[in-house]
């Protein structure tokens, strides 16, 4: 007899009255390199904002996005999730971060958020920002991010802008399953 069952982030396999379990795939975080990654990470923020979320494709795409350095998650070798980072007077934005639906809850857009935020110090920011749908507002500060200003509503949805102002607050222990190329 054989029988998968998920908990959490394990997954098991029954065979018999013994179960092995198995380790979820190592997430892998890259600065995307070229137009077929680039577009894998457009194809999935359109999945997550546009279809799921509602927003008009042409709020989604923007001209950040040819000058923003964009970023690439992949688990068990499928790309499912992005990030991009645009660099401004001394300061970062981090944006657009997406997560396909079924690869959430993972720490996939954690591993996302460390590698923007350690590319914005690299490449001297001074002020990392981002703005936050409500719903995941929660995620952003127990990173380290802090709520600032008033509630406002972008592309029809929620955020609230979120500043890091001190690198050491940022939550950046490696992760064990956690590589970065």
């Amino acid at each position: 007899m054989k029988a998968a069952c998920n908990f959490g982030q394990r997954r098991f396999v029954f065979l018999s009255d013994s179960f092995y379990p198995r380790e979820p795939a190592p997430i892998m975080v890259r600065q995307v390199r070229s137009q077929e990654e680039f577009h894998r990470a457009l194809a999935i923020r359109l999945r997550v904002f546009v279809r799921e979320q509602g927003v008009p494709r042409s709020i989604e795409l923007d001209d950040d996005d040819q000058a923003a350095i964009h970023f690439l998650a992949k688990a068990g070798g499928r790309t499912v999730g992005t990030a991009r980072l645009v660099m401004r007077n001394g300061q970062a934005k981090i944006g657009r971060m997406a997560v396909l639906k079924s690869y959430r809850g993972r720490g996939i857009g954690r591993e996302l958020l460390k590698h923007a935020v350690r590319t914005a110090r690299r490449r001297g920011a001074e002020k990392i920002f981002l703005h936050a749908q409500l719903p995941v507002v929660g995620f952003y500060a127990g990173m380290g991010f802090r709520q600032v200003g008033r509630v406002f509503c972008e592309a029809g949805i929620p955020h609230r802008k979120m500043i890091l102002a001190r690198y050491s607050e940022f939550r950046n222990s490696e992760s064990p399953r956690m590589r970065s190329t």
